[in-house]
């Protein structure tokens, strides 16, 4: 059993131009200096942690038959590198006080940064698991995982010190955020995402091809760092 048995639905959402569903992509150039090639040097994330995620992301954005999930297109390693930026820092965001539960509106309302959120949750879901004769999330099956995410995403699951459901819906956003990112980032390798929903690339134009309709357009997937999307060494 998938978590999300379309993958088509929830990338659909991720575009739809309403204010329930936009995902704003939040993407910082110091968090992509490692080449895409290279997962597994960690910026923020432990080890258990960054298993942890893989494994979330793996059943939110699954492998099918239309191609690879969020775990062969690296999205652990993009959320990871994010973390370790100002995105997980929060450094552009209001984090002062009074601390009270706000509505969807007002946006995020916690005292946590999002790196800061990431660690507790993971740790707190897995001391869940603990607590109720479960194994760590990462070891568990996939049908299992799909119950405990459900949990999370519907608050049913109280966590000890952060809230399920904000978590969940980070998770979720960054998960999107990363399979649709410019591969540079650590995320979308071999341009997953991109080729799940058509998208070329960012080309520098597209002149020749603006008259050219219902026409599928053949030239290759570039990244904004080349057609490989790794970051060109130095000589």
């Amino acid at each position: 059993m998938h978590f999300i048995p379309a993958r088509r639905r929830i990338l659909k959402a991720a575009l739809l131009p309403s204010a329930a569903s936009v995902v704003p992509l939040r993407f910082v150039r110091d968090a992509a200096a490692e080449p895409v090639s290279a997962p597994g040097q960690f910026a923020y994330f432990t080890p258990v942690e960054f298993n942890w995620v893989d494994a979330a992301v793996a059943r939110l954005i699954p492998n099918d038959d239309l191609g690879p999930g969020a775990r062969e297109a690296g999205v652990a390693t993009f959320i990871d590198r994010q973390l370790s930026g100002p995105y997980g820092r929060a450094e552009t965001w209001y984090m002062q006080g009074p601390w009270k539960e706000g509505t969807k509106e007002q946006g995020y309302q916690l005292k946590m940064t999002p790196a800061q959120l990431y660690r507790t949750a993971i740790a707190d879901v897995d001391a869940w698991c603990s607590s109720n004769g479960k194994r760590p999330f990462a070891e568990q099956d996939a049908a299992s995982q799909d119950t405990l995410l459900h949990g999370l995403e519907k608050g049913d699951i109280k966590l000890a010190r952060a809230p399920a459901k904000d978590f969940f819906q980070m998770l979720l956003q960054n998960t999107v955020e990363g399979f649709l990112a410019d591969p540079m980032y650590g995320g979308n390798r071999d341009f997953a995402g991109w080729k799940l929903i058509g998208f070329p690339g960012p080309r520098y134009n597209y002149v020749a091809e603006i008259d050219q309709y219902g026409k599928r357009y053949a030239m290759p997937t570039v990244g904004l760092l080349g057609r490989d999307g790794t970051r060109v060494k130095e000589s």
